[in-house]
C-alpha cells in the first residue's frame, strides 16, 4: 500500500513537472512571436506606402486593391499591368501608378455572386520590422474599407493574431529590415 501511494505520488508530481513546462514553452514561444491586430497599418514596397491592412483569416490568400487589370504577354511569359491608387497613411497624399508584375498564378474564388477570376502576383508587404513577399489577388477593391486584406497564408508567417485589437505594430522596415522570399511551398494546393 505504501508503495502505491509512493508511485502515485511520484506521478502526480511529475505529471504537474511536465504540465508545467509545457506551459512554459508555449508562453515562451508566445513572448518570442509578433502579434498583430485585425487591423494594422503595412507598408507596400519599394514605394513606403501606407495603407490601412484587414487581416482577415476567413480569406486564404492576400487581396491588393487594383484597377484597370489586363494580362498581356512578355518574353513569352504571362504578366500583369494594373493601377494602384491608393491613400498614403502617413501622408494623406495619393498614390497612384501603373505598376506591372509577372504572372503569379490565377484565382478562382467562387461566393454568393458565383465565379470570380483574379490574376495573383507577388509583392512586398512591410508589416511590424520585417518585408514579406507575398502573394496578392488583384481586384478593384474601391468600395472596401480595406484596400489590403491579408489571408491566411500570410498571417502565418507573421505570428500572431489578437483579435480584439488594432493598430499593435507600427511598420518600421528601413533598409536593413528583415526579408522574408515567398516559398513555393507555401503554395495552396
Amino acid at each position: 500500500m505504501q508503495l502505491m501511494k509512493k508511485t502515485f505520488f511520484n506521478s502526480v508530481i511529475l505529471g504537474g513537472m511536465l504540465l508545467g513546462a509545457g506551459l512554459s514553452a508555449s508562453t515562451a514561444m508566445a513572448e518570442d512571436e509578433q502579434v498583430f491586430g485585425w487591423v494594422e497599418k503595412a507598408t507596400l514596397q519599394p514605394w513606403d506606402i501606407e495603407v490601412k491592412a484587414k487581416l482577415d483569416s476567413g480569406a486564404l490568400t492576400s487581396s491588393l486593391d487594383a484597377r484597370d487589370i489586363e494580362m498581356f504577354e512578355q518574353d513569352d511569359e504571362e504578366w500583369v499591368r494594373f493601377r494602384l491608387k491608393l491613400e498614403d497613411q502617413a501622408s494623406g497624399e495619393v498614390f497612384s501608378d501603373q505598376i506591372e508584375r509577372p504572372l503569379y498564378r490565377e484565382l478562382t474564388v467562387r461566393g454568393a455572386g458565383g465565379r470570380d477570376e483574379r490574376p495573383v502576383v507577388l509583392m512586398e508587404v512591410c508589416m511590424g520590422d520585417t518585408i514579406y513577399e507575398e502573394q496578392f489577388s488583384l481586384r478593384d477593391r474601391e468600395d472596401m474599407n480595406y484596400p489590403l486584406l491579408l489571408g491566411r497564408s500570410t498571417i502565418s508567417h507573421l505570428g500572431l493574431l489578437d483579435v480584439r485589437e488594432t493598430f499593435l505594430q507600427e511598420p518600421g522596415c528601413g533598409e536593413n529590415a528583415t526579408v522574408v522570399p515567398h516559398d513555393p511551398e507555401d503554395d495552396p494546393s
